[in-house]
């Protein structure tokens, strides 16, 4: 066997190894993430295991290629004289940019269908005026899609500095705890009453930002029961890190018993941590800079303190 025919099943061979291990890794990378909440999140995280694939073969490919060269690719101990003199090579300078070329578009392509399917508005499409979004993306095949006949009534989320509110207008129910039925398109009336907020729940794989002064429809699907936590993405002032709140995933049955139950409930003034803790803060230093004052609690139907629901660090499972 000539040394040509040597080399290239031995490159061949580890380039095999290279595309398992770089598959393995892609396939862990699933257990990096909260658990799959939404029809969205399956496919942020295919698209994430897919970059990670990639990256781990581009990375084992580049470091091996380098440790092979240093380890068995060295000069003699006194070999000070010049290496060849070596001129360009067309066919290895197409090769080493049409691969990286290819790489990348075959990136954005999958990129953009997936972010196509999902249809969450950037910022540009805010600035232009589009300020209606319906996202397409359809449950997974196990989860039937709602239809137009299902739809259920949208629901309004009010963010400011420092607490969510989110109000059912068909049932005349507000509340500073997000319920949503399962297996059910949703469908959120985004706004925000001073300030740029950030509607962002890990376990969806969803984000969008609440520009003031403009009304956002925002989709998607749960599909997995429990309870997650939804967070301001943006730094929204002093007390941002506090702007936190509950999303609970429930059957659609238990949903409308939540809805009825709600509803049979008076408005009562919202637990806030912001609130509370602005005016608890005891800081005889002062420092010149302005602070906002939290917005005053919400009157709402439906309140949690954190008492009833401390925070354990994961997401819930069902």
């Amino acid at each position: 066997m000539s040394m040509s025919i040597r080399t290239v099943i031995t490159l061949g061979l580890v380039a095999i190894a290279l595309a398992l291990i770089s598959l393995w890794m892609g396939q862990q990378a699933y257990t990096w993430f909260p658990p799959q909440a939404s029809a969205e999140s399956v496919l942020v995280d295919q698209l994430f295991s897919f970059l990670v694939a990639l990256g781990t073969f581009i990375f084992l490919g580049v470091v091996g290629t380098l440790a092979y060269a240093v380890l068995f690719q060295q000069a003699g101990k006194y070999d000070t004289s010049d290496g060849p003199p070596i001129e360009g090579n067309v066919p290895l300078e197409v090769v080493w940019t049409a691969i990286p070329f290819a790489l990348v578009i075959w990136i954005a392509f999958y990129s953009y269908q997936v972010y196509d399917q999902m249809s969450i508005l950037g910022p540009m499409e805010h600035v232009h005026g589009k300020m209606v979004m319906s996202s397409a993306i359809a449950a997974p095949p196990s989860q039937p899609s709602p239809t137009a006949a299902d739809a259920l009534p949208p629901i309004e989320v009010h963010a400011r500095q420092w607490v969510w509110e989110f109000r059912y207008p068909d049932r005349n129910v507000t509340s500073t705890e997000l319920h949503l039925p399962s297996n059910q398109r949703i469908k959120l009336i985004l706004q925000s009453e001073d300030v740029l907020h950030g509607f962002f729940v890990p376990a969806f794989r969803i984000k969008q930002d609440i520009i003031p002064g403009r009304v956002i429809d925002f989709g998607f699907t749960p599909i997995r029961e429990g309870r997650y936590r939804l967070r301001d993405s943006q730094y929204s002032g002093t007390y941002f890190a506090a702007m936190q709140a509950d999303v609970v995933v429930e059957s659609l049955a238990a949903y409308q018993q939540w809805l009825t139950a709600a509803a049979a409930q008076p408005p009562t003034e919202a637990y806030n941590r912001a609130f509370e803790e602005y005016h608890l803060a005891q800081n005889p230093i002062s420092t010149g800079w302005k602070i906002v004052e939290p917005a005053s609690p919400p009157l709402v139907n439906v309140s949690t303190h954190p008492s009833q629901n401390p925070p354990s660090g994961k997401e819930s499972k069902p």
